[in-house]
């Protein structure tokens, strides 16, 4: 099982990324939430990976942290009617600390406006996936680079942000935001404001 892929980030789009290894080049399906934290082109990218095998093809697809690659597997695996695909567009709509702050708390409503979702997926999301998801752990917004394993926050700070970053989205939502768009607008303050930024400053920034 390939778990991880280092080396050169090649070319990129906002559902692909190609590395370069040891004179090959990967091509490896990521969702948008990971495209907005990549390095420039030519710079060293670190993904946490998912190898999906056929029998006519094998496909790579790559996350930002091991947090997102593992609810990934969650979706593929235990979702019914959820395939690689699809769990690669609903990580491309909602970052995975508002996907697991809406299935933990059962918010429907959040899941089933976000684009591509809809009613019945997000219905089978709560029902499916509530007593498998670990103890607050999700995406702490850093950026993709090689020496992320030596700069990333431990697990309970990357908690606190998650649950920050969704607060920070209920936040937008309640004041007329779409899902979509305020999870967007968090993740992007996040990445601006770095680890360790508080709710209010979350908000703030977005609505900025």
């Amino acid at each position: 099982m390939i778990t991880s892929i280092q080396g050169v980030l090649a070319a990129a789009t906002p559902l692909s990324a190609i590395i370069e290894l040891n004179g090959l080049g990967y091509e490896v399906h990521i969702p948008v939430t990971t495209a907005e934290r990549l390095p420039g082109i030519g710079s060293t990218v670190k993904l946490h990976t998912h190898v999906i095998y056929r029998e006519d093809a094998q496909t790579l697809y790559g996350f930002a942290t091991a947090e997102d690659r593992d609810f990934f597997r969650l979706l593929i695996d235990h979702v019914t009617g959820v395939g690689p695909k699809l769990a690669t567009s609903i990580m491309s709509k909602l970052s995975v600390a508002s996907l697991e702050s809406a299935i933990r708390t059962g918010d429907l409503a959040l899941l089933a406006k976000s684009p591509g979702i809809g009613k019945k997926t997000a219905e089978r999301l709560i029902v499916e996936l509530r007593g498998k998801l670990g103890p607050g752990v999700g995406a702490s917004g850093e950026a993709v680079t090689a020496s992320d394993a030596a700069s990333s926050p431990s697990a309970s700070a990357g908690a606190k942000t998650s649950t920050r970053s969704a607060d920070a989205v209920k936040a937008l939502i309640a004041l007329g935001y779409k899902a979509a768009d305020a999870d967007e607008a968090v993740r992007h303050a996040a990445l601006a404001i770095g680890a360790g930024a508080t709710t209010e400053q979350l908000i703030k920034r977005a609505l900025a």
